[in-house]
C-alpha cells in the first residue's frame, strides 16, 4: 500500500513538483537563516579569535563583549602583570575615528591600538616586517568584511587636491605608501592585512597605542583590554579567577569571552529579530505551499483512496500512505534545499557575507521541514478521515 501511495505521488508530476518546491524553499531558507545567524555571531568575536595567544582577557567589570566596551584605569596593566601565573600581559586599545582619503572622501574606521613594545595584536602583512608599525604615524588597514570602502585616488593629481574634494574619480585599493588623514594627523599606510571579517562589518586601522592616542578623541585612560598569557601549568580558567580576585576587574578565558560575546549579541543585536522574521517567513510560506499542494493532491485523489478503502484498506493504512507521501517529499526537498544553501553560501562568502554552515545548521533546516511536513500531512488527512467508500458508487 505504501508503494502504491508513492506511485500515486510520482505519477502526478505537477503536484509533486509543487510539493517539492515548498519543501526545498523551506529547507533552503531555514538553513540559510541559521547559517547567517551562526556567521554573524562568529564574526562578532573575530578579535578574540585573531589573538589566539591570549589565554585570558581582562576588562572593566561592566564589559560583556568586544562590541560594547569602556576603557580601564591606567593601573590595570601593572596590576594584571603582578598576579601570580601571568607570564605576559599586553594592552589593547579599541576606538573609532573618521579618516580622510587622499581625494577628500572620509570613512569611519575602528582603531585597534596594540602594544608599542611587543606589537601583540597586530596583524600579519605579507611583504612587510612585523615591526613596521614601530615607525611614527604608521597604520595597517583592513577591510574588516567590507567591500569597496578602501579606495584611494588612482591619479596623482587627485591626491590631496587644493581645489576641493575629488570624489568622482577613478580609485584603487589603498596599499603601502598611501596616506590617510585622521584628527589632523597624516598617517602612512604600511600594509593591507586580510584578517577575519567583523560583525558589524567596518574597516579597521591597526596601529600602536601611542599613535592611536593622537588620532582618537582624548581620554584619561587608553587601555580597553589586557591580554594575559598563562604561565606553564596554569589553566586559563584558574588564572582568570585569580586575576578577578586580585584586581577586582573582569577576567575571562578566551573561550568564555567568546560565549559572553555571543550571548550579548543574542540579547542586544537587532539582527536576531531579522533572523527570527526570516525563519517565520520561511516556515509560513513553506507550510502554505506544501499544505495547499498536499491537500489538493489528497482531495483530487479521493476516488483512488475510496477504491482502496472499499477493497478493505483501513483508514490507518490510508493515513500511512499520506504520511509516506509527505515523508518522501520532505526527504528529497530537505536534501535539495540544504545542498542549494551550501552552494549559495560558497558564492556569497567571498564578498564578506557572514555565512557559516556549522554542524547544527542542517539539522535546523531538517527540523523546519519536518514541522512543515507534519502540519501539511495533518491537514491533508482530513479528507481521508471523512472518506466513505460509497463515493465510488455515487459517481464522484
Amino acid at each position: 500500500m505504501l508503494r502504491i501511495g508513492l506511485q500515486m505521488l510520482f505519477a502526478d508530476r505537477a503536484k509533486f513538483i509543487g510539493l517539492l518546491f515548498g519543501i526545498v524553499f523551506t529547507s533552503f531558507l531555514v538553513t540559510f537563516a541559521a547559517s547567517f545567524f551562526s556567521g554573524f555571531l562568529t564574526h562578532g568575536f573575530s578579535l578574540i579569535t585573531e589573538n589566539a595567544q591570549a589565554d585570558v582577557w581582562v576588562m572593566d567589570p561592566a564589559v560583556a563583549s568586544v562590541e560594547q566596551t569602556i576603557n580601564l584605569p591606567g593601573s590595570a596593566l601593572l596590576r594584571v602583570r603582578s598576579v601570580d601565573g601571568v607570564a605576559l600581559a599586553a594592552p589593547l586599545l579599541l576606538g573609532s575615528t573618521q579618516a580622510r582619503f587622499a581625494n577628500g572622501r572620509f570613512q569611519s574606521f575602528q582603531v585597534i591600538g596594540v602594544d608599542d613594545a611587543t606589537l601583540q595584536g597586530a596583524p600579519l602583512v605579507a611583504g612587510r616586517p612585523p615591526f613596521a608599525l614601530h615607525e611614527a604615524n604608521t597604520v595597517v588597514v583592513d577591510a574588516g568584511g567590507t567591500s569597496g570602502k578602501l579606495g584611494t585616488p588612482l591619479s596623482a593629481v587627485d591626491q590631496w587636491p587644493h581645489d576641493g574634494v575629488h570624489l568622482d574619480v577613478p580609485t584603487r585599493e589603498i596599499g603601502s605608501g598611501d596616506e590617510l588623514l585622521a584628527n589632523d594627523h597624516m598617517l602612512r599606510v604600511v600594509g593591507h592585512s586580510q584578517t577575519l571579517p567583523r560583525f558589524p562589518v567596518r574597516p579597521l586601522l591597526y596601529t600602536t597605542i601611542s599613535t592611536a592616542e593622537r588620532i582618537l578623541p582624548p581620554e584619561r585612560t587608553q587601555v580597553t583590554f589586557v591580554m594575559a598569557h598563562a604561565a606553564a601549568g596554569v589553566s586559563s580558567g584558574a588564572l582568570a579567577e585569580r586575576i578577578r580576585q586580585r584586581t577586582g576587574l573582569r577576567a575571562r578565558s578566551a573561550a568564555d569571552f567568546k560565549s559572553d560575546t555571543v550571548r550579548w549579541f543574542l540579547i542586544n543585536s537587532e539582527d536576531v529579530g531579522d533572523v527570527t522574521t526570516m525563519l517565520v517567513l520561511a516556515m509560513t510560506v513553506g507550510f502554505g505551499v506544501t499544505g495547499v499542494m498536499l491537500y489538493m493532491f489528497t482531495y483530487e485523489h479521493q476516488r483512488q483512496y475510496a477504491v482502496l478503502k472499499a477493497m478493505g484498506a483501513s483508514s490507518r493504512t490510508l493515513l500511512s500512505m499520506v504520511l509516506v507521501q509527505a515523508l518522501a517529499c520532505a526527504l528529497l526537498g530537505a536534501g535539495l534545499g540544504i545542498g542549494l544553501c551550501g552552494l549559495v553560501g560558497e558564492a556569497v562568502m567571498p564578498s564578506g557575507f557572514p555565512f557559516r554552515m556549522m554542524w547544527f545548521t542542517p539539522f535546523i533546516g531538517v527540523l523546519g521541514v519536518a514541522l512543515v511536513s507534519v502540519a501539511a500531512a495533518a491537514i491533508s488527512a482530513w479528507p481521508i478521515l471523512k472518506l466513505q467508500p460509497a463515493v465510488v458508487f455515487a459517481g464522484r
